[in-house]
C-alpha cells in the first residue's frame, strides 16, 4: 500500500484517534494511520494524518506551526477549558471593546509560559492528567512554554470574543482563554475553535466527512499517492 498524507477537516464531537481509525478501515488490513497533532472534540478543522510508511514523518509533523480561529466566551469558568466543562463560576464582564482585547492578546505575542489544562493527555508519572481529574484526584500542576506569533481579535459581542491566532505546536488554546478571563477577572473559556492551517497546508484542502465517505479504495490510493509531493516539500522546508 502507497503511503501518504490525508488532510481531514475533522468533525466536532470526533476525537483525532476517531478519525485515523476511520481511514484506517478504509484501506487494507494492517495498514498504519497516525495523526499529527491531536484535536479536541470539541473543535474542528484540519487534521493530517499519515498513513503506511509514512507514518515515520509524525514526530516532524507533530512539531509544526497552526492557526486557529474561534470564539471565546467570557464570564464563564469551567473545569476544562472549554464549554463542554463543568462551569466552575460565572461573573459579570467589564466594559470591554475591541481595541482593549487587543492589547491584551497583543500582551501574549512571543514566548509564554502557562499551566497545562487539567484535562489533558499531558503525563505525569505515567498517567494522563485527565485521568486524575475525572477520578477527582489533585492534578498535578505542569507549565508548557509555547510561542505566540499573531493573536487577533476579530470582533467582539458581549460576552463573545471571535480571534485568530497563529502560534507554535503544543499551544493550548483553551489555556490561553483561562489566561484572558484570568486577566479580564471575569474568567472565560472555549466555546468553539477551528485549525485553520498546519505549516503550508490548509484546511481548504482538507477532505470533508461527506467527502470521504465517497471515497472508494482506488480514489483513497489515488489520493495518498497525489499527496507525497505536498508531504515532501513540507518535510524539505521543515528541515531548513
Amino acid at each position: 500500500m502507497t503511503g501518504g498524507m490525508i488532510l481531514f477537516d475533522k468533525p466536532q464531537g470526533w476525537t483525532s484517534h476517531d478519525a485515523a481509525e476511520a481511514f484506517r478501515r478504509m484501506l487494507p488490513a494492517g495498514t498504519k494511520v497516525g495523526h499529527c497533532g491531536a484535536l479536541d472534540p470539541v473543535a474542528t478543522g484540519l487534521l493530517v494524518l499519515l498513513v503506511g510508511p509514512c507514518t515515520r514523518l509524525q514526530a516532524m509533523m507533530q512539531g509544526l506551526d497552526k492557526a486557529y480561529s474561534g470564539v471565546i466566551r467570557l464570564g464563564v469558568e469551567t473545569d476544562t477549558g472549554d464549554i463542554t466543562g463543568k462551569v466552575l463560576a460565572e461573573k459579570p464582564v467589564p466594559p470591554l471593546d475591541l481595541k482593549a482585547l487587543q492589547a491584551l492578546m497583543e500582551s501574549f505575542i512571543g514566548k509564554i509560559d502557562v499551566p497545562v489544562p487539567a484535562y489533558s493527555a499531558v503525563k505525569h508519572k505515567g498517567r494522563a492528567l485527565y485521568d486524575y481529574a475525572r477520578k477527582g484526584q489533585p492534578v498535578p500542576v505542569k507549565r508548557r512554554i509555547s510561542r505566540i506569533d499573531e493573536w487577533e481579535a476579530l470582533s467582539y459581542k458581549a460576552p463573545d470574543l471571535e480571534h485568530f491566532i497563529r502560534c507554535s505546536s503544543g499551544t493550548y488554546i483553551r489555556a490561553l482563554a483561562t489566561e484572558i478571563g484570568g486577566r479580564l477577572g471575569c474568567g472565560a473559556t472555549m466555546l468553539t475553535l477551528r485549525r485553520d492551517r498546519v505549516a503550508g497546508l490548509k484546511l481548504s484542502d482538507a477532505l470533508t466527512l461527506e467527502d470521504a465517505k465517497k471515497l472508494s479504495l482506488k480514489d483513497l490510493r489515488a489520493m495518498l499517492e497525489g499527496s507525497l509531493k505536498s508531504l515532501q516539500e513540507v518535510a524539505v522546508r521543515t528541515a531548513k
